[in-house]
């Protein structure tokens, strides 16, 4: 019969284990979920965060990362939604017509501040880290505001396309807002740690 094992051995074993080569690759790799976790806890819409950005296939291992991967799922969910505008037809009504063209016009506002802002991100320079990141703000609000601007113009329209259009521009505007946030918080850590290139 094998003797007990004392608190020591245990204490041993447990050390052991968690200070293994495989542990510490463990924590290496679930490293970028946690980033993406923690950032996304205080974000406008956490759990779509989350989703969004956990199922992100680039680097997510710095803020600038996540920032950058926000704002590329905010551009390809435009792109798909302003794609997705362009090809309705059948609406009848002057008023619905001028909507959807004036929406479709807007959402590729959005795209164009969007890719403005990735292309910005991309570049960040310590000496000129503040400007550039007053620019990414300005340039998210912008499209933010070309969103809510096309879910107003469908506020008194009648169509059966309303409620697909106002779930459509509902959820990129909620990932913009998010990617908002990442760059907020890019800006408050000014980087850090380093810019993450």
């Amino acid at each position: 019969m094998s003797p007990p094992l004392s608190l020591f051995n245990l204490l041993f074993i447990f050390i052991s284990f968690s200070t293994s080569p495989n542990s510490a690759a463990a924590r290496s790799h679930n490293a970028p979920r946690d980033l993406v976790r923690s950032s996304c806890v205080h974000a406008s819409y956490p759990n779509l965060c989350l989703r969004t950005l956990s199922s992100y296939a680039g680097p997510a291992n710095t803020p600038r990362d996540l920032a950058q991967a926000a704002v590329k799922v905010s551009i390809a969910r435009a792109r798909k939604v302003a794609n997705y505008l362009s090809t309705l037809s059948g609406l009848k009504k002057k008023r619905e017509r001028v909507a959807l063209s004036d929406c479709v016009e807007q959402i590729y506002d959005s795209v164009d501040e969007l890719s403005k802002t990735l292309r910005e991100l991309k570049h960040l320079r310590e000496e000129t880290f503040r400007w550039q990141m007053s620019n990414a703000q300005t340039w998210v609000s912008a499209a933010l505001t070309n969103e809510d601007t096309c879910l107003d113009g469908f506020h008194e329209v009648e169509s059966n396309a309303k409620d697909d259009v106002k779930r459509k521009i509902t959820n990129v505007a909620r990932v913009t807002s998010n990617a908002l946030y990442m760059i907020n918080r890019l800006d408050e850590s000014r980087g850090r740690p380093k810019l993450g290139h």
